[in-house]
């Protein structure tokens, strides 16, 4: 099989995974605003130790969204110039997919990450029978609603946003390059070309207006 790279710049944290053959690198650390700085070094480096280039890859695995908008368009924007030259395939892994399926096997999985401007993403999963149970969503934490005919009981929770004020109980975790790698590795999430990968967007808004950051002040004092 040839190598599989995955790249994940959804949050602050620069993640990338690497596999050939039995070797298995990684790099997974926070750089803020750096990840345009960081990443192709980075990726060299994990080429160096594996003994391969961007012409053997067989796969590039990236985080479509929802998350962070400069970030993922980092990483969307480096997976395409590795792979347009050499015609590799993309794999887009949605991020609260890779959220929730650090919770396997279980029927009613809530993955939230932190989105800014008091909201979250989030959407609930049946990672046992591998079904989406709602759409991806971005809003107040108080508006999260249990999906029909599910009990709070039988629910976990994963991701950023249960450091926040919300109405469910969850970890913190949340995935790295090598967690969306092994979900691509699955078959379930489709190839395309370079030209055609795109982002997956929730939230039409990317930031608050002046007049509303003040509002938000006045309202905080």
């Amino acid at each position: 099989m040839k190598p599989l790279l995955a790249i994940d710049t959804s949050t602050s944290y620069l993640s990338l995974a690497l596999i050939s053959g039995s070797l298995k690198t990684e790099f997974h650390a926070e750089v803020g605003n750096k990840q345009s700085a960081e990443i192709l070094p980075q990726i060299n480096a994990l080429f160096s130790q594996a003994h391969c280039t961007a012409a053997d890859l067989g796969a590039i695995v990236y985080a479509q969204g929802a998350g962070a908008f400069t970030g993922l368009r980092i990483g969307i924007g480096v997976a395409q110039g590795l792979a347009a030259p050499f015609d590799t395939p993309l794999i887009g892994v949605p991020c609260l997919d890779a959220v929730a399926y650090q919770i396997p096997d279980c029927e009613c999985v809530l993955a939230a990450t932190d989105a800014r401007m008091g909201e979250v993403f989030y959407a609930w999963f049946d990672t046992k029978n591998h079904i989406r149970l709602s759409d991806y969503a971005v809003g107040k934490a108080a508006d999260i609603r249990l999906p029909e005919n599910v009990s709070a009981e039988n629910m976990r929770g994963v991701g950023n946003a249960f450091a926040l004020e919300m109405p469910f109980s969850g970890s913190l975790n949340m995935p790295t390059a090598a967690d969306y790698l092994a979900l691509a590795q699955t078959g379930r999430y489709p190839q395309t070309d370079a030209a055609h990968a795109e982002l997956l967007y929730v939230r039409d808004k990317i930031a608050l207006t002046a007049a509303e950051q003040a509002a938000r002040k006045i309202q905080a004092a």
